[in-house]
């Protein structure tokens, strides 16, 4: 397949565009300009791989892991450390781009929204570095769960603003910080942390975010003597890990892709963040989209284990993917995600963050069903040291 999306008015298939009101638009389309110039810069990018390089530590390994492989008994599973990148995650990539992108169109001030705080650290990370004010927006209930985080954004020098609207999570941290792009227009950039908002933020984390394909495509060749592998794998909340895995194999029609949200407690259940199995077209934050809402319109609550995954969209690309049949996207429960958790400390040593702990438990059902001879990469989004304190504290209550 040829692969040319998304369109100029930021649409992948119905989904995407720019569903904003007046007063954000010449924001967006200053930012649109700013990228369209950028990306046409060598040394733009020569700037970004030079930093991506020498300060996040890429390349990130591709990993055979082959007591986990052994053990499921199917493919052969190979692990894109993505953890293992400075700040313990994959938000850099993107951060750190939009941040050179913010120096670059002469902007002062950094604003962000973070769920699992790894987007916060990261964007804090960046700031600093480029000594740029920060603000972070996080929803009181993940202030709480991710309080180590909080302190990491803090020690960075970056500003953390408890959100106390709706139900204190991502999708409040989103709107407040899209209030307060509005009100700092002039000399402030919002780096969008996943791949949604109105376009071009889904391209702009999308094309920062493929280095993690382009690597292990690259990567996966030089071991296997020039072969794609049979399929990769990722997490989905947002998408921005899923989308920088995926885009650098969609024209590559052998490869399958499939993504992991989170089914929370059980689909049949309300606490739950699966977009895919439970939602429907609606337009959030700026974009057309798969949305979570009830009979009414009103967007409804997304729950998860995983600060990361409890959003109530998913980017449009991958909408687009669902749409097309391109992409296959599975919900994994709360209980699902702590096994693979577990798992992959204790076959691997690898502790994951618990978003990437559910990629890991529908590779064991996706891998279950491939033979010994294929090839499976799944995408370690992050590191489990944000949550190790909270799988510590359910075990205990659970008695285990």
């Amino acid at each position: 397949m040829n692969y040319q999306l998304p369109d100029e008015k930021g649409f992948y298939g119905k989904f995407g565009g720019q569903f904003v009101p007046e007063t954000l638009m010449t924001a967006v389309i200053e930012l649109d300009k700013a990228y369209r110039e950028a990306k046409a810069d060598p040394s733009f990018q020569a700037e970004l791989d030079d930093l991506l390089k020498n300060y996040v530590g890429r390349e990130t390994p591709l990993y055979h892991a082959k007591s986990l492989s052994k053990h499921i008994g199917g493919a052969q599973i190979y692990l894109k450390r993505e953890d293992l990148n400075h700040t313990g995650a994959h938000k850099i990539n993107n951060a750190l781009g939009q941040v050179l992108l913010a120096k670059r169109m002469g902007k002062k001030k950094i604003i962000a929204e973070t769920g699992a705080g790894q987007h916060g650290v990261a964007t804090a990370t960046a700031a600093a570095l480029f000594e740029m004010e920060c603000t972070i927006y996080m929803g009181e209930e993940d202030v709480k769960r991710q309080a180590l985080n909080v302190f990491r954004m803090e020690l960075l020098g970056a500003k953390v603003h408890s959100v106390t609207d709706g139900s204190r999570v991502l999708k409040d941290a989103v709107n407040a910080a899209l209030r307060a792009w509005v009100a700092g227009i002039d000399d402030t950039h919002y780096i969008m942390g996943s791949a949604l908002g109105p376009a071009p933020f889904p391209e702009i984390v999308r094309d920062f975010q493929s280095v993690i394909g382009k690597e292990a495509k690259r990567q996966f060749a030089e071991v296997s003597g020039g072969k794609l592998p049979d399929a990769v794998l990722a997490c989905i909340g947002g998408g921005s890990n899923a989308i920088g895995m995926f885009y650098p194999f969609v024209e590559d029609e052998s490869v399958a892709m499939y993504g992991a949200e989170a089914s929370g407690l059980g689909l049949n259940t309300d606490k739950h963040a699966a977009t895919f199995a439970k939602g429907r077209p609606g337009i959030l934050h700026g974009a057309l989209m798969e949305v979570l809402q009830d009979a009414h319109g009103q967007i409804m609550e997304a729950f998860s284990i995983s600060a990361g995954l409890d959003y109530p969209g998913v980017g449009p690309e991958h909408c687009y993917f669902n749409e097309i049949g391109r992409a296959t996207y599975d919900a994994i429960t709360d209980e699902e995600a702590l096994e693979g958790f577990q798992l992959l400390s204790r076959l691997e040593g690898i502790i994951p963050a618990l978003e990437s702990s559910h990629a890991i438990a529908l590779a064991q059902k996706v891998a279950a069903e491939m033979s010994p001879d294929q090839t499976l990469i799944v995408c370690l989004s992050g590191r489990g040291d944000k949550d190790v304190m909270q799988v510590k504290e359910r075990f205990e209550a659970e008695g285990k």
